[in-house]
């Protein structure tokens, strides 16, 4: 068994493309319209589905914006200066809503952004 996806529901598809491959340097790897269930489903990332877990991101075309409730964490990513992600991000037009700094109780430096919907990405530093 492999993780293949994690599905997040978003508002406005292009807006969310654009933060997920512009922002995040990830890729559009497939989209599919499904006309008959009005949703569409588009899914990014850094490497092939073959090669390792990617975005789902399912855009249901009646919908606008969704309640993240309060069971979602966050998605991470790891970075090689978690520092220079943000400064990076926050130039293409992102949300840093926390710095990169050690997380509290330990000393791997984090950060987090939002993407268009309000959902978190933590950005881990990885040596």
């Amino acid at each position: 068994m492999r993780l293949l996806h994690t599905m997040l529901r978003v508002g406005d598809l292009e807006r969310s493309i654009a933060f997920y491959t512009e922002i995040l340097g990830m890729r559009l790897l497939r989209r599919q319209d499904y006309a008959d269930g009005r949703f569409t489903l588009a899914f990014v990332g850094y490497q092939p589905e073959s090669e390792g877990a990617v975005i789902e991101l399912t855009h249901n075309w009646d919908v606008t914006a969704y309640e993240l409730g309060n069971a979602f964490g966050h998605l991470a990513i790891g970075v090689a200066d978690a520092a220079a992600a943000c400064e990076r991000i926050r130039a293409a037009g992102g949300k840093v809503v926390r710095e990169a700094g050690p997380m509290k109780h330990g000393s791997t430096v984090i950060a987090f952004v939002d993407d268009p919907d309000g959902y978190k990405i933590e950005l881990i530093q990885r040596d």
